[in-house]
């Protein structure tokens, strides 16, 4: 049997109900003259996902592996092992294809194994009923894919997520695949790598997955503190002074309440922890009662407050990440879609 063109690589764990859907979204792909080599890595589910993927029930032809519970650059790296196309398309097991996902992909690559990296959207699905703060989480998403789509700025290794994105397997094995050090933002910190590279980053607004996103309050908020502290060590200690001198602008770019909530909280966790209950708790109330401009400025404030307090805690102190941010130039000051 000849190699198939395309990999589709999906970690999953513990989300049996989920992976179905998203494998019944691969089987009804359009538009393929050869079949695509999908690749599901089971890192240590426990809810039946393994049994299922064994079953006549799957969809489509799959590559089922397991693996011990290792984190999502351990499963991806495992799915890679076993890839045998030559472009690889990363999707998360809570996404659902768009009907032509795979064949917008491969129209964007000149080639399989050219130098490109095409990264798609991530849209909430309609009628889909998701927390406030997925929700807006979602909505800054969609103010990136907006800014890129228009041509407000283009695509980077920044905007590389591996819920929907796809590049050459001979790149992604020359650079060493994903760091598994890194538990979060593990496909960012591999897109810099594709960078030094020499890759290309492109948006395609028609590369769509629906998103299907769940996380508790509790995930969101230590989502943002290791965000920050990955950007500290993607800047400080992988040579990457650039990143934190653009976080530096981008802050001093923020609403004035993310701004205000940070230089007064940060330094002060007594403060700090009663201010960020305040904010969460006057966010989600907001945000379930659909009042959206109260809601979406608290959860910019309450999530950034988090993600700069994991930059603060990563640099030693909070007095040096305010420092940093004081003693860089404050011209260049980025939109606040860029995040």
């Amino acid at each position: 049997m000849s190699a198939p063109i395309v990999s589709v690589v999906m970690p999953t764990y513990n989300r049996f109900g989920q992976v179905r859907a998203a494998l019944e979204g691969l089987a009804d792909q359009q538009g393929l003259d050869e079949p695509v080599e999908v690749i599901v890595v089971s890192d240590g589910s426990t809810d039946g996902t393994d049994e299922y993927l064994s079953s006549s029930q799957v969809p489509l032809p799959v590559v089922a592996l397991t693996q011990p519970n290792a984190g999502p650059a351990a499963a991806r790296n495992r799915g890679l092992e076993a890839a045998r196309g030559d472009l690889v398309l990363f999707v998360d097991d809570d996404t659902v294809a768009a009907p032509d996902l795979v064949a917008a992909h491969l129209r964007r690559h000149e080639r399989p194994d050219d130098d490109l990296v095409v990264i798609g959207p991530m849209l909430t699905p309609e009628n889909y009923t998701i927390s406030p703060w997925v929700q807006w989480e979602q909505d800054m998403l969609t103010k990136q894919y907006e800014a890129m789509r228009t041509g407000v700025y283009e695509a980077t290794a920044r905007q590389f997520y591996t819920g929907n994105a796809s590049v050459a397997r001979i790149h992604l094995r020359a650079v060493g695949g994903f760091d598994t050090a890194f538990r979060r933002a593990e496909d960012v910190e591999l897109a810099y790598r594709l960078a030094d590279r020499g890759l290309r980053f492109a948006f395609d607004p028609t590369a769509i997955v629906h998103h299907y996103a769940e996380r508790s309050f509790e995930s969101w908020l230590q989502a943002a503190y290791a965000y920050g502290r990955n950007d500290v060590v993607f800047g400080r200690d992988h040579g990457r002074g650039w990143l934190l001198e653009a976080i530096g602008r981008e802050f001093r770019g923020r609403h004035a309440l993310v701004r205000g909530v940070t230089r007064a909280c940060l330094p002060r966790p007594l403060l700090g922890r009663p201010v960020s209950t305040v904010l969460s708790a006057t966010a989600r109330a907001s945000g379930w009662a659909h009042a959206d401009k109260i809601a979406r400025p608290m959860f910019s404030a309450v999530y950034n407050l988090a993600y700069y307090r994991g930059m603060a805690d990563e640099l030693g102190s909070a007095r040096q990440l305010l420092q940093r941010f004081d003693a860089e130039d404050p011209g260049g000051a980025v939109s606040e879609a860029e995040r």
